[in-house]
Order: structure tokens, then C-alpha cells, then sequence
């Protein structure tokens, strides 16, 4: 089903190369066979993967990072790869797992494969990859359930994040498990709902589909059987991002505002590091939906080079210096980050 899939996207299509990165994993050039470049870990903590951890219905693999004497009730991270980025890439330019170590909590990286997706996107356009309790979503939720009886992770702790397909996916998590996530963070990713199959999953990166917010929120709330749990979402985006148009964080912000109940001229607004931050907050001052718009930043994660836990040990694809880095943001916005001792 899958390589029928594949290959009548790659049909379909006759221009591959204005498509950009996103989609790029349906469309093979012939004249390059080189097998990829698998790099040993040398910095930071190791990755372990996990198998037998559920039926998988999705074919994605599990890995994970546990810090030594991780205390019980610790919070968890799910971080979600972009296209053709590895779990292992992702974080030794993200940091989550130093991160981790440093502050005493899990990380759980699911990963696509490349039979699934030769240049490992996460499917989010396709239907049977975004239902509730199917595909991919349903083994990132076995990943999680198993993950957190094992580490005895408290339930009211578990966040997730994701860049671009990973950001699309985490959307579709946000979507569909609610009362799962105490937050959500979605990097240069799309709306839930944006697309329902290849074509239309291209014309939304150029340009998102014009919906109006109450329409956006209906998408998510059709998906699960009951809301409980609204987790706070925050959306970054570059403006100069060719691959995932920014309209799609402006449709993103909407879509979280209905689903919140939000005014969408009720904001507070900051600025710094040529990055413009947006918040909405409901009636007890809890911030509920955030905007991060990045001036001049492409498509990719925002972080900076250094050393320790959120910072970037190499330069990895799509993990773009920005002067400050978003994993300590969005921890620090989690309450993940120890105080300072004086």
C-alpha cells in the first residue's frame, strides 16, 4: 500500500524540485544511489532504541533517553524529526537530550524509516497516518504509554514538539490526544487538517488553504471523542521560510484560538533578537496560544551553537543559528528548567 502510494505521487508530479525538501522524499534521482552516511554519536548522551513496545501500526522506530537516576513523576519531551533528519541529528543540534540530563527528565524520539518514507518524513497529509489510534499517530502513543510506565513519567507532564513534517505530526498528535499533552510546541509545521492527500498537502505549503478560524478549530475538535485537556500550544515560524509558508502558522494560531475560546485581537506582544513573540492567555493569566515569528529565518529549527543541554553540538540540516536557541525556550516555557542556584 505504501509503495503504491509512493509511486503514484511520483507520477503525479512532474516537477519535484519546487516542491523543496518537504516532499522531496517521493521523488528519487536515479544518478544518485549513494547509500546515506550513518555517523557515531560522539557528543552528548546516547540515544538507546526501544523495541516491543506495541503493535506499531505505523513501522516507526522508538528511541529514547533516560537520565540516570531519573526521579519518578518526571516530565517527558516527545521530539519529532523533520524530513531527512534522523533522530540522532535532530537532537545534536536541538540538545534535548543534554538537556535532559541536566534537568532530570525523559525524551522520547519516535523516527520514521525509510520504507515508510525514503526521506524519512512522517506521513502527516495521509488520513490513515492522522486517525486517532492509526498509523503513525497510534505508535507514538504506544511509544509514550510504554515510555511512561517504565520510567513512571507523571501524566500531567508529557509534552511534545516537532519540525516541519514532525511539526505537522505534532499538530496532528495536539489534534488527536489532547487529554495526553500538557503542552505542544510546532516548528514551521501546518495546521491539523490542512491536507488529506499529496496534492493538497503541496498547495498547502505554498499557501495554506483559506478557512476561516472556526472552521480550522472544527478540524480538532472532530478528531477526538472528547476534548477533557486543551494543552497550550506555541508556533514558531521564520518569515523567510521558502519550504512551509508562513501562512500556515497564521492559520495554526487561529486554529488554537477557536479551539481555545480565544479573542484573537487580545494579545500581549514582545520583542527581542529579532524575534516577535505573541501570547494569549486565558481568564486566570495562563499563557494558551504563543507566536514566535523569527525575521529572516528559513526553514528550520531555531538554535545556536555552545555547549551543554539545549545547545547545538554540530550543525545538522534544518537546524538553522538563529543567536538563541528554541529548546531552552520552550522548556523554560514548560517549566522544565531548574532554578538557578544563587
Amino acid at each position: 500500500m505504501r509503495d503504491r502510494f509512493k509511486r503514484s505521487v511520483e507520477s503525479f508530479f512532474l516537477d519535484p524540485e519546487r516542491f523543496g525538501e518537504l516532499f522531496q522524499p517521493f521523488f528519487r534521482d536515479p544518478e544518485k544511489k549513494a547509500a546515506p552516511v550513518r555517523r557515531r554519536r560522539i557528543d552528548g548522551p546516547q540515544l538507546a532504541e526501544v523495541k516491543g513496545f506495541g503493535s506499531n501500526p505505523g513501522n516507526l522506530r522508538m528511541l529514547e533517553y533516560l537520565p540516570d537516576g531519573l526521579p519518578a513523576n518526571a516530565a517527558l519531551v516527545v521530539v519529532l524529526h523533520g524530513c531527512r533528519q534522523t533522530a540522532e541529528s535532530y537532537d545534536r543540534a536541538a540538545g534535548w537530550a543534554a538537556l535532559a540530563r541536566e534537568q532530570g527528565f525523559a525524551v522520547l524520539y519516535p523516527e520514521q524509516r525509510d520504507a515508510n518514507n525514503p526521506r524519512r518524513c512522517f506521513n502527516w497529509f495521509r488520513p490513515s497516518e492522522v486517525t486517532r489510534d492509526r498509523g503513525e499517530l497510534a505508535s507514538i502513543r504506544q511509544m509514550i504509554d510504554h515510555l511512561s510506565a517504565r520510567a513512571r513519567i507523571d501524566p500531567a507532564r508529557i509534552h511534545i514538539t516537532g519540525l516541519s513534517a514532525g511539526g505537522a505530526m505534532t499538530a496532528a498528535m495536539l489534534a488527536n490526544y489532547p487529554e495526553l499533552f500538557a503542552s505542544g510546541a510546532i516548528i514551521a509545521g501546518l495546521p491539523f487538517g490542512a491536507a488529506r492527500d499529496a496534492r493538497r498537502a503541496l498547495a498547502a505549503m505554498e499557501q495554506v488553504p483559506g478557512r476561516a478560524a472556526r472552521e480550522w478549530g472544527e478540524l480538532v475538535r472532530a478528531a477526538a471523542p472528547a476534548q477533557g485537556r486543551l494543552p497550550p500550544v506555541a508556533i514558531w515560524h521564520g518569515t523567510a521560510d521558502r519550504t512551509v509558508s508562513i501562512s500556515n502558522a497564521e492559520a495554526l494560531v487561529a486554529q488554537w484560538l477557536d479551539v481555545h475560546g480565544l479573542d484573537a485581537a487580545a494579545f500581549s506582544e514582545s520583542r527581542t533578537k529579532g524575534r516577535r513573540t505573541r501570547r494569549w492567555r486565558d481568564a486566570s493569566g495562563r499563557s494558551r496560544v504563543t507566536y514566535h515569528r523569527i525575521a529572516g529565518l528559513g526553514h528550520g529549527t531555531p538554535v545556536t551553537r555552545g555547549k551543554g543541554g539545549g545547545y547545538a553540538a554540530r550543525s545538522e540540516p534544518f537546524m538553522l543559528e538563529a543567536g538563541f536557541s528554541s529548546t531552552l525556550q520552550i522548556a523554560r516555557d514548560w517549566g522544565l528548567l531548574r532554578p538557578k542556584r544563587q
